[in-house]
């Protein structure tokens, strides 16, 4: 690496790893749970960058496809990472500060060599790739993370302003905004990625819009910004800006019939809404599954029917495909190359290689919905295809083999991709795990553990973000006769929502020993037991269980 940055890797002191937070661990007794959170772990600690830009230290994630720090690929490790690296907001601040007078954010930073051998000269590099449009919701979110796991009420604030602009930008540029629609539109891209279909007119990858641009709208940005302007309807709440809560609450709620109107196909979201004609041969939108729609789920685009149903999708694909997993960054694939490098032939890369970015948003929506097994299944899959040589890529071709830089239009292709395994480690620590913070600092806690669907009655957990040191924990125990629930949180509201085992139902509850109101729910035949509580410290939940009707 070129003097002013580092990629850290484990034991190396410059990652700012901070040694008096608590450490987050988590004792299930299945190795495929246990060893998979502490392996990514492991690859996150070595995807971490840090830069000196013009004196300030800064510090984020890399995907090992690229020497830089993209704000898209951070914004997604990030939700994760923040467990175990103290640095939560210094390269968020700084996309911030090098916003555009017009809201835009740069893609990415750099001070290393990209292009090598040819380019050798360790500048500070930004760069913005016009055909993307879904940066500035990216953006958000990683604000969003940060302050979370930070804590900091005066940093976010400062940052609402940036936030702010960087949405107006997008709703009100011609590139990024469909007037006539009301929706976030872009060039033909193959679902998020970063280069346009050209009809052969351009001679190679295609980043930039020109004249002959052809354009639609694609379902991941308009949930990506749908989740961004309720996102920035929180916070205007948390500090007590009704009127502008109330301004993006609507943006968010239009936005989402707007798109479910446009997008979707009555089973999952359409790929690509052409608003240019044009006909690639032998291709049919519609009926391609495209990276995004697992996301959709997690973003809220979704209602329950919608969600199921495209669960069910990948469900179906899997059946009937030949690749080794129904991960795929699109399918059925493009025509080998006509994005416009001969390497993008089907099954590679984003035209349809098997991505474990996917996988864990997939898992993650299966774990929210009523799919509790499925959602174990994948990540149990995914801790078989790890184990042995503890390495993750970014990409797998349908046989297994893993990306390569020969076979990529990516510079690298090291084996520790933290975009992909932090997105199965998203899905064990929220859907399997069941912890999801909704405030702050775990003020405002989802606790929502699904361990009956691995068959798992006894577990120890505790999550603690290394920028604030803030925490939370439980001690799991479940039997036919009751479940107990030893939780550590530090003043929080807590909503309980927990699978219970086997055919139980619940019969009665109580909280350090005093009977409290619960509520038996079902999603699909998945059996739960609802209950609120404000836990401050320490408390016991205990659930008497019964036979049921239904369950897990």
């Amino acid at each position: 690496m070129p003097a002013g940055s580092v990629r850290c890797g484990i034991g190396e002191d410059r990652c700012s790893l901070s040694p008096r937070t608590p450490a987050s661990f988590l004792r299930s007794g299945d190795l495929a749970f246990d060893r998979l959170f502490e392996t990514v772990r492991t690859f996150l600690e070595q995807d971490v960058m840090e830069l000196v830009v013009d004196g300030q230290h800064l510090s984020g994630f890399r995907t090992p496809d690229a020497s830089s720090i993209w704000i898209r690929d951070h914004s997604d490790m990030l939700r994760m990472g923040r467990y175990f690296h103290a640095d939560a907001t210094s390269i968020v601040q700084h996309f911030a500060e090098t916003q555009s007078a017009s809201g835009r954010i740069f893609d990415y930073v750099t001070t290393s060599p990209e292009k090598l051998p040819c380019e050798r000269e360790n500048w500070t590099k930004y760069v913005r790739v016009p055909v993307e449009a879904d940066v500035e919701y990216r953006f958000v979110k990683a604000a969003w993370l940060a302050w979370q796991a930070s804590g900091d009420d005066d940093w976010i604030r400062q940052q609402l302003p940036s936030l702010e602009k960087a949405l107006r930008y997008i709703m009100s540029h011609p590139w990024y905004w469909d007037a006539e629609l009301d929706l976030v539109k872009r060039a033909y891209t193959i679902d998020t990625w970063d280069f346009a279909y050209t009809a052969g007119r351009h001679e190679w990858l295609q980043f930039q819009i020109d004249a002959e641009t052809f354009w639609g709208i694609m379902h991941g940005d308009n949930s990506g910004y749908h989740e961004a302007f309720r996102i920035l309807a929180k916070l205007y709440t948390y500090f007590g800006d009704v009127e502008r809560a109330a301004y993006w609450t609507v943006q968010a709620d239009g936005l989402k019939v707007r798109a479910n109107k446009i997008c979707w196909n009555g089973t999952f979201y359409t790929h690509f809404v052409k608003r240019t004609p044009v006909d690639i041969a032998g291709v049919d939108e519609a009926a391609q599954l495209s990276l995004s729609n697992p996301m959709d789920i997690n973003r809220g685009l979704t209602d329950r029917a919608q969600a199921v149903s495209i669960i069910e999708e990948y469900q179906r694909r899997r059946e009937t495909t030949s690749a080794f997993a129904e991960w795929f960054s699109i399918d059925p694939p493009f025509p080998d190359g006509v994005f416009g490098d001969e390497k993008l032939v089907g099954g590679a890369y984003v035209n349809g290689g098997i991505m474990p970015l996917v996988g864990g948003e997939l898992a993650r929506a299966a774990f929210e919905h009523g799919f509790e097994s499925y959602g174990v299944d994948i990540l149990k899959r995914y801790w078989t295809l790890i184990r042995e040589h503890q390495a993750t890529y970014l990409w797998y071709f349908p046989d297994g083999t893993p990306a390569s830089v020969e076979a990529s239009t990516s510079p690298e292709a090291q084996p520790t991709d933290g975009w992909g395994s932090s997105a199965m480690l998203y899905a064990l620590v929220e859907g399997l795990i069941g912890l999801v913070d909704e405030g702050k600092g775990f003020d405002s806690l989802l606790l929502a553990p699904r361990w009956a669907a691995a068959g798992i009655r006894d577990v120890e957990v505790q999550l603690s973000y290394a920028a604030s040191g803030a925490s939370v924990g439980y001690a799991y125990r479940a039997d036919n006769e009751r479940l107990r629930l030893d939780v550590s949180a530090q003043s929080s509201s807590v909503r309980l929502h927990i699978l219970l085992p086997g055919d139980r139902m619940a019969v009665g509850a109580t909280v350090d020993g005093r009977s409290v109101p619960y509520r038996n729910t079902q999603i699909r035949t998945s059996a739960y037991t609802d209950i609120d509580v404000p836990i401050n410290g320490e408390a016991t939940v205990t659930i008497k269980l019964a036979a049921g009707s239904s369950g897990p």
